[in-house]
């Protein structure tokens, strides 16, 4: 009997293409483009100076594929230790069982409201997975959610499993919904802000069509994973990581053993050291200036958190720990959002709010410290393949960047666009944004290196700017759901035990769908009169 070969693993397919990276070093010349300081926003940013670009020695990568883990490790540090710090803390939070007390009383009560016959003609779980999809849709369009998701994978696939599905569709109702709202970018401040910011163009102006463009990405997006549900609903041996939610299922099924529900001591104290905490932050920050894209609103946040905790948490404790648990989730998802958009948080803080989380979770359940130590260890141990995995993918853009191979890629990619059609020419600027997004995950990077030349050359052929930054929104949303070089996307499929090889083939054609309906939502954009534009 011939032998089934097996597909290589996650750590050997980035090895992989760490070589290939390393083998283009030597067959593309180096070059590089001159850079400068602009102000977009208020933040100095580096950008390309005009007609700068010069070849300069080549750089061939030869050992440098073995130190590129170690430069990958360093460069994306924050992303590793963000997610051990997660890994941890909702290990602590696990062990409460909380979330599966939480995940089974959502569940009780949404099997309810089977019984209205226009919503079971809809179907309760489409309902709820949509509502999940648009919510952090929403996220991703307004402030540009992507590294946060990561902590909700652990939420919601213990969901998807709960509600019959698998860890395919809890990861996509978090990180691919905020994939989708990341391309559709109402307001991104870190991709549409930029690159307007960048070509000279009045901040999120043409925004009308662009929501149009968010609706229908939506719909297609909401439409794919309610079918892929149904299949699997019926049939859920069918779904390409059955075998590795064995490991969701058995907790799911620990999850239903009786629960004894209690209040300790410890859960007071909890409770009245955090609302001190919250007392103190609503005198101390009496406002809070949120921001959305480009408009802001003032308002007494905290002192409402404050004085809704010390409600909420109280009347929890009264039903059980578990509840004041989840009611601390609550709150901190809901500290996170007014931190991201009201004081720029970034992965440093929400990661330091999920450790206080998982802290005062073990607290509240009368762990002593050394208990809490090693649960945190143990979830450390856990999520550690996940967080190993981000630092390599990060030595392929090290090997890129050594080679000095980039800019030449980019000068001659844009050289080739000359003499094309409208239709043609923004159809590869998108495949342009579109490559390049493999070798440079970050949207605000992205766009300081390649809008100050592309808009620019849009001037020249005739092309409007606006559609220019529309081929790059897209081109920089829609394979963040599936290159390898992102750490977010690695990260998340470490978290929910995915193989990045399952993950491929699975959302492959989803890929293909939204590739091809950027390009037609293009076209409007250089043969249509729409506002902005």
């Amino acid at each position: 009997m011939a032998k089934t070969r097996k597909f290589p693993h996650t750590y050997v397919i980035i090895f992989y293409l760490i070589l290939i990276a390393a083998f283009l070093t030597w067959i593309i010349p180096g070059g590089n483009f001159d850079r400068t300081i602009v102000e977009v926003g208020g933040i100095e940013r580096e950008v390309i100076a005009d007609d700068s670009f010069y070849y300069a020695e080549s750089n061939p990568q030869t050992w440098q594929i073995f130190s590129a883990f170690f430069d990958g490790f360093v460069d994306k540090a924050d992303i590793i230790v963000f997610i051990l710090m997660i890994g941890g803390a909702f290990w602590i939070m696990n062990q409460s069982k909380a979330i599966d007390v939480g995940i089974l009383s959502f569940l009780k009560r949404a099997r309810r409201l089977e019984g209205n016959k226009p919503i079971k003609r809809l179907g309760v779980d489409n309902i709820i997975i949509t509502f999940i999809v648009l919510l952090f849709s929403v996220f991703g369009a307004t402030f540009g959610m992507s590294e946060e998701t990561i902590a909700f994978v652990i939420i919601f696939v213990p969901l998807a499993i709960s509600m019959g599905y698998d860890s395919i569709t809890g990861l996509y109702v978090c990180y691919v919904a905020a994939s989708l709202g990341f391309a559709g970018a109402l307001l991104n401040p870190f991709t549409i802000g930029i690159a307007q910011g960048l070509s000279n163009l009045p901040l999120f102006s043409g925004i009308e069509y662009r929501f149009f463009c968010w609706v229908v990405i939506n719909i297609v997006g909401i439409i794919y994973i309610l079918r892929y549900m149904r299949k699997i609903k019926n049939h859920p041996e069918k779904s390409p990581v059955y075998e590795e939610d064995a490991h969701w299922r058995e907790r799911h099924e620990q999850s239903l053993k009786k629960t004894i529900y209690h209040t300790p001591k410890s859960a007071w104290i909890s409770w009245l050291i955090l609302s001190a905490i919250f007392a103190w932050c609503a005198f101390a920050f009496s406002t809070t200036q949120l921001t959305i894209g480009n408009s802001s609103v003032t308002w007494p946040i905290f002192p409402v958190i404050a004085f809704a905790f010390l409600i909420s948490g109280f009347l929890s404790l009264l039903k059980s720990v578990h509840f004041f648990i989840l009611n601390l989730l609550s709150f901190t998802i809901l500290m996170l959002i007014v931190g991201v958009m009201g004081y720029g948080w970034y992965v440093m803080e929400i990661a330091t709010l999920f450790m206080a989380l998982g802290i005062f979770s073990g607290i509240s359940m009368n762990y002593s410290p050394n208990t809490i130590t090693k649960l945190f260890l143990d979830g450390v141990k856990d999520i550690m393949g996940a967080a190993l995995v981000v630092g390599l993918a990060g030595g392929i853009i090290i090997i890129l960047e050594n080679g000095q191979i980039i800019d030449t890629l980019l000068h001659s990619i844009s050289g080739a666009m000359k003499d094309m059609g409208d239709i043609a020419t923004i159809g590869t600027m998108y495949l342009m944004q579109t490559a390049i997004n493999i070798f440079i995950p970050s949207g605000s990077a992205k766009a300081a290196l390649t809008m100050p030349i592309m808009s620019q050359f849009s001037d020249l052929i005739g092309l409007s700017r606006q559609a220019t930054v529309m081929a790059f929104q897209f081109g920089d949303g829609f394979t963040n759901m599936i290159t390898p070089t992102s750490g977010v996307l690695i990260g998340a499929l470490g978290v929910a035990k995915i193989p990045f090889n399952k993950w491929v083939k699975w959302v492959a054609p989803l890929m293909v769908i939204l590739v091809i309906l950027g390009f037609l939502l293009l076209i409007p954009t250089v043969t249509m009169k729409l506002n902005g534009f």
